[in-house]
């Protein structure tokens, strides 16, 4: 069974706990089997790579690595928050996602 993650690829998010506190970024992938979350600019960790085809010079470069989904909340961009989500059926009959405070759709 999968687990189901609060965020979706393209979101923007902010991380409420850790060492990159209070960070805006985009949600750059989800990994619901390992409950995680690849964001831009966060959790940027140092790799030493060797030469290959795709990087002929090898070295030291930088990249994101994933975190704990938990860490992470969604960022309405109107109110300037985060904010939990609530579910609303259109009268088209889709179901949206719309912030908890200002009404918002994602």
């Amino acid at each position: 069974m999968q687990n189901k993650i609060h965020v979706r690829k393209k979101d923007t998010v902010m991380v409420i706990s850790g060492k990159d506190k209070g960070k805006i970024g985009e949600v750059l992938s989800v990994f619901p089997k390992h409950n995680k979350v690849l964001v831009k600019g966060v959790n940027v960790v140092t790799k030493h790579q060797k030469p290959n085809k795709g990087n002929m010079q090898g070295g030291i470069v930088h990249k994101e690595a994933s975190i704990y989904s938990s860490k992470v909340m969604l960022y309405c961009t109107k109110c300037k928050s985060v904010t939990r989500i609530s579910h609303k059926i259109l009268d088209d009959g889709t179901k949206v996602r719309v912030c908890k405070k200002c009404g918002e759709t994602f």
